[in-house]
């Protein structure tokens, strides 16, 4: 029906990470249909790492004003998608999807969780509670390629750092390139100690103890890195350490954020967005987990390390904490806290042993 080049549209607004992940979605779409036109629409904040998928040839984004909505509209209809996969189904997405006027659309069905328009769409993918808790985020995503006949062969998340990225970062580190194969070089590791929730992120006179073994008692470089919300973090961090700890607190392209992650022999990290860029490009990490559900957010592949107290964790004694975490809330949970000192340098340890990159 659609010769052998298809125009797929995939929807998928936010965050860094989802994006990322929707690597393995993309990597069975171009493996399916090897000449197809596949475009991601996302949010502005988000675009950038698309370039770095090799499987997307076009990166969409959503208007910041009202006054450019008649000429995204128009783009979209224009560009005669013949797919779209919409992994948000919002009730904006929804109708998008339908204005495309693509001859199949597909959006989740998830369990107790309303699906919105369903007659905008051709087919769906029913997600149940129970799969979605127990599988990898790529497992679910993965599920909204069947009800169009896409097979999945492979479950691989890539992104390819640009050469103008690695030459722009180049300086930062000098000649310790992780690519050095000297058995005298230095390991190199890189912290990013920030987090979108304040609740989730680990005290910094404990990211700066690990710092320092790791230097004493490894001989290895510790870099910090941080966006520019997270200066003070790193200050902090610096503040406590009794080695010198090299701080990165320039500006990063998303782009050149990658290229920078691939030169790390470890990065040590919280759940986040960056965690799942450092998987991409190939670099071991290890995470620092609260509450959340580490099955569905761990870092994709073998060489990660997740560190998470059992869970429920035992609550703090009042007084211990700014303000009270809040049952069932991932994101306002202090969890992380019980992980010591100790426990993170002998994972980031184990990482730098178990054979570099």
């Amino acid at each position: 029906m659609f010769a052998d080049a298809p125009h797929v549209l995939v929807i998928r607004r936010r965050y860094l990470g989802d994006i990322v992940l929707l690597g393995s979605v993309l990597r069975n779409l171009r493996l399916h249909w090897p000449t197809a036109q596949l475009t991601v629409l996302t949010e502005p904040a988000y675009a950038d790492v698309l370039a770095l998928n090799p499987d997307v040839n076009t990166a969409f984004t959503f208007p910041r004003a009202l006054a450019e909505w008649p000429s995204f509209l128009a783009a979209l209809r224009r560009a005669r998608f013949t797919h779209v996969f919409d992994f948000d189904n919002t009730e904006k997405t929804s109708v998008i999807t339908r204005f495309t006027g693509a001859l199949l659309r597909v959006a989740f069905d998830r369990e107790l969780i309303k699906f919105r328009y369903p007659r905008l769409y051709t087919h769906s993918a029913k997600v149940t509670n129970a799969f979605y808790d127990s599988n990898h985020i790529t497992e679910t995503y993965l599920q909204l390629l069947k009800p169009l006949g896409v097979p999945i062969a492979t479950r691989d998340v890539r992104l390819v750092p640009q050469a103008s990225d690695l030459a722009a970062i180049a300086p930062l580190i000098g000649g310790l390139s992780s690519k050095s194969k000297s058995p005298n070089r230095k390991s190199k590791i890189l912290i990013h100690p920030g987090s979108r929730s304040a609740f989730r992120i680990w005290p910094a006179e404990r990211f700066a103890a690990v710092a320092d073994r790791l230097q004493d008692e490894l001989g290895a470089q510790v870099f910090l890195v941080a966006g520019p919300a997270e200066q003070a973090l790193v200050r902090e961090i610096r503040s406590h350490a009794k080695t010198h700890l090299v701080a990165l607190d320039r500006a990063f392209s998303v782009g050149q954020f990658a290229a920078l992650l691939a030169q790390f022999d470890v990065f040590l990290c919280h759940d986040s967005g960056p965690m799942h860029v450092a998987a991409a490009v190939g670099t071991p990490v290890v995470a620092l987990f609260s509450s959340q559900n580490a099955t569905i957010w761990r870092p994709l592949g073998e060489r990660h390390t997740v560190l998470q107290t059992s869970l429920p964790c035992a609550c703090f004694p009042s007084g211990q904490l700014p303000v009270p975490c809040v049952k069932g809330d991932s994101y306002r949970s202090y969890c992380v806290r019980q992980l010591d000192v100790e426990t993170v340098f002998s994972a980031v340890r184990t990482r730098l042993t178990s054979g570099r990159r």
